[in-house]
């Protein structure tokens, strides 16, 4: 059980990193649209896609409580987070995309 409750706590916080990597992906974007004229329709992308990077992270986040408890939770835990990273991910990756082929 050692072994599940280990691979549970690195899979959790490989979620919460991808999904703060997302939001602070967004903020920066955000910030730095805000510095530039015409900068406007990048600001409010940024805002529409916020609340994506909150679930991801929140979902992240609580698979890490999840994994706290015992055996049983751990592999909920795991899946939870895998999930959740997964999700935070490919939103990223589409933010990523949207903003290199030029939309913004």
């Amino acid at each position: 059980m050692f072994i599940i409750g280990v691979v549970a706590t690195l899979v959790t916080l490989v979620a919460v990193l991808i999904g703060a990597g997302h939001a602070g992906y967004l903020g920066m974007l955000s910030s730095a649209a805000k510095k530039r004229p015409g900068g406007q329709p990048a600001v409010d992308f940024a805002k529409k896609r916020m609340p994506s990077a909150g679930v991801g992270l929140g979902i992240g986040l609580l698979a890490l409580l999840f994994s706290l408890g015992d055996g049983g939770t751990d592999i909920v835990a795991i899946l939870l987070a895998g999930g959740g990273g997964f999700y935070s991910l490919k939103q990223l990756q589409n933010t990523q995309a949207k903003f290199r082929n030029g939309q913004f």
